[in-house]
Parts: structure tokens; C-alpha cells; sequence
């Protein structure tokens, strides 16, 4: 008589969510599944430095959840069944079906090409190890001066210029923005961001925006041709088409609706967690999509659905934002400062002590995924006899 719990998706708020859950409940009552394609985890905030050629360290999530009671499940999710509560994933061993009583869905968000002509097919990514890896192959065959075209002038698009201008100083790296660089930034974030892509030789091209990409050249709007060896489409995210597939109450967006403990509006047993969800923080600003965001989404929806199987007062966990951080290379970085809602305030920290603050980020956030079981406190608590579900077999079958 143990609760079905399966968790899709193993970046920063599954895995987070899967090992607090595991943290929270007695494991004689659950079995919590965490569903993901790779056996390691992935830092996607570091995959702009996978792809201008640094190493990462892996990893393993058998070593992550080992003694936690998460059982990993290395499988793609190819449908979400609501109604019959089910779940269908592609394995080594073939399709199977893995009925849930409650889901955690969080399997985030891929790059958005935005339709731009071209883009999908001529364009690389960093928002999946498989994009990073496949542009850095890329830039590696590169001969000195040969351009580099990123386009998009937000976070990921100036840590990815540059990142590949410090490691390639011998290319000539290109950043399209749609307004003035770093637009959303204090005016001293402005200014050093503006001295760091000036040192780096970065040419930036503001009020630009991509309207087709080929195999050579990147065309903005207004008719310039920019050559490119390279180009690197950064403009934004967009969730996994999946979930528009799952019966669930979504937003315009694509984004699963769910209300302040991360349940889903339409169906209570389902959980939404990181980029895959809309949730609303300080001042009814939707959170977006970022680690920042996801990683307190997942505490809120770990504490929520332990504290209701255990039929405990649910806690709120505030979710509101401190900074940006911001890596600009290896040796330089800048740290904005923000309000509750993620407004700019004129302070912030740059250089070299600004690329050290974001690395103890970067790297708290993978310790507390890599290490749930000393990343929080203990207190397990029994789930109250209505919510335990006997448990049928799974079984294999053809995809949905």
C-alpha cells in the first residue's frame, strides 16, 4: 500500500523536487520514480562553457539518489495520460507505462527558433548538452577569423559571446540584440557589461533583430547580411510540446497553469515545477523561466505534496527573486541586484569578485541537487492511510 509518485524530468527542479519528497515522506509509504532520458545530471547554466570547449564534471544520479528511495528511471517520455493517470516512457526494453498517484511534472523547456526561416535547421543551441556539444565540434573546426553570429542579447546570449571571445579570441564574435545590450540592467550593469564585450572585441549590434538565417549568414530585419561560420540562436525558451498534449489547463504560452503550491489548476494529483509551469510571484509577476525560478518552485511543490499526503498544513514557500547572476568569461562577472520582483536596482557587483560570486552559485545549486540527502534536514512524515493506493505492476505496451 505505498502512493505512486513519479517525477519527469531530472534538471534543477526534478531532481530537487524528487530527492526533498524523498526527504519529506516515510519510505515504506511512497515510491518516488524520477523519470529522465541521461543517466548524469546536466548543469544547463554551465553549457555555454561545454560548448566553447571546457570540461564538466559529470554527475552520476545513481550516485546522487543512492540511499535516498528515489528510484531512477532512465527512459524519454513520449505521453502524459491525466485521466487514466498514466505515464508512457521509451526505454532501452521498449515502450512501458508507468501509472502515478501523484506526478511531478518537470520537464522544462527546449529553444525557441521563433520561427525565424531557417533558424531551426542552420542554427546551433546551449540550452541541451547535446546543442552545446554539437556547437562546440563546431567552433572547434573553426579557422582563426572566421565570424560568429549569437543572436539574442539576454542572459544566455551575452554569457555564450562571451564566453566563446574569451576562450576563441582569434574569431570574430557577433551579438544581435533586439534593443540597447543589457537593456534590462542598472546603469552601472550597463556600463560594465558594454567594457567587458568592448574588451573581449565583441561587436554588438543593437536594435537588431534575426528575420533568416542560412548556412553562412544571419539577415536582420532591415536587410543587413551578416556572415556567420556559426550562428547561435539564444532568443528564449519554449516548453516541450508534451505538454500540450497531456489534457491539462495550459496557459497561452504553452505553460502549464498551476496555482501557488504548484498544483495544477485542472487536475489536483498533478504538480508543475520549473520552465514547464506558469507560476505567478511577488506583485502577480509571472516567474520566469531560470534556475532562480524553478529551484524554490520544486521546494514549494515537495513541501506541498508531503504535507498533504501526511494531512498537515501545507507550508507557503516565498518565491521572489535577489539577483541576477551573470557570467561574462571566466574572470569577469556581473552580479545585478533586484527587487523582490526582479526589477533592476542600481547596485551590482562586477569583475573579477562578480565571476567568483556566480561560481558558488552555480555551484550550490549542483551540491544541493547532488546531495539531497545532506542538503536539508530530516523529518519524515507518514502518509495518512486515505492517501496510500496499492500499487498494480506497470506494464509494457505500445506508446500512446
Amino acid at each position: 500500500m505505498q502512493h505512486r509518485i513519479v517525477v519527469l524530468g531530472a534538471g534543477y527542479t526534478g531532481a530537487t523536487a524528487a530527492g526533498r519528497i524523498a526527504r519529506r515522506l516515510h519510505a515504506d509509504d511512497v515510491t518516488i520514480t524520477l523519470v529522465n532520458a541521461e543517466p548524469d545530471f546536466v548543469e544547463r547554466v554551465r553549457l555555454h562553457q561545454l560548448a566553447a570547449g571546457q570540461e564538466l564534471r559529470p554527475l552520476p544520479f545513481d550516485e546522487m539518489f543512492a540511499g535516498t528511495g528515489v528510484r531512477l528511471k532512465l527512459a524519454e517520455v513520449t505521453a502524459v495520460d491525466v485521466d487514466r493517470k498514466a505515464v508512457t516512457v521509451q526505454g532501452g526494453a521498449g515502450p512501458e507505462e508507468l501509472a502515478y498517484d501523484t506526478l511531478v511534472y518537470a520537464l522544462g523547456s527546449a529553444w525557441n527558433d521563433g520561427g525565424v526561416p531557417g533558424a531551426a535547421r542552420y542554427a546551433h543551441e546551449v540550452s541541451s548538452r547535446r546543442g552545446a556539444l554539437r556547437l562546440r565540434e563546431r567552433l572547434a573546426a573553426l579557422e582563426a577569423g572566421r565570424p560568429v553570429v549569437v543572436v539574442g542579447g539576454g542572459m544566455t546570449g551575452v554569457e555564450a559571446a562571451t564566453e566563446i571571445a574569451e576562450t576563441r579570441p582569434d574569431l570574430d564574435v557577433h551579438l544581435l540584440t533586439g534593443g540597447v545590450l543589457g537593456d534590462w540592467l542598472s546603469r552601472k550593469g550597463r556600463a560594465h557589461l558594454r567594457k567587458v564585450a568592448d574588451r573581449l572585441g565583441i561587436t554588438v549590434h543593437e536594435h537588431a533583430q534575426a528575420a533568416a538565417v542560412a548556412e553562412d549568414r544571419v539577415t536582420t530585419a532591415d536587410g543587413t547580411v551578416l556572415p556567420s561560420a556559426a550562428t547561435v540562436w539564444t532568443t528564449g525558451f519554449a516548453v516541450y510540446p508534451i505538454a500540450g498534449a497531456t489534457g491539462l489547463e495550459l496557459t497561452d504560452g504553452g505553460q502549464i497553469a498551476v496555482d501557488s503550491t504548484m498544483r495544477s489548476l485542472s487536475h489536483p494529483d498533478v504538480y508543475a515545477v520549473g520552465d514547464a509551469a506558469m507560476a505567478l510571484g511577488p506583485n502577480d509577476r509571472p516567474l520566469r523561466m531560470s534556475c532562480a525560478s524553478g529551484v524554490p518552485m520544486a521546494w514549494q511543490a515537495a513541501d506541498a505534496i508531503a504535507a498533504r499526503l501526511a494531512g498537515v498544513k501545507v507550508p507557503h514557500i516565498p518565491i521572489r527573486y535577489y539577483q541576477q547572476c551573470i557570467s561574462l568569461g571566466r574572470t569577469e562577472g556581473l552580479i545585478q541586484f533586484v527587487t523582490a520582483d526582479d526589477r533592476a536596482v542600481e547596485k551590482a557587483l562586477t569583475g573579477r569578485t562578480a565571476a567568483l560570486y556566480k561560481e558558488i552559485i552555480c555551484k550550490g545549486a549542483a551540491w544541493g541537487v547532488a546531495n539531497p540527502t545532506l542538503s536539508m534536514p530530516t523529518r519524515r512524515r507518514r502518509v495518512t492511510r486515505a492517501q496510500q493506493t496499492p500499487a498494480p505492476a506497470a506494464h509494457s505496451g505500445a506508446a500512446a
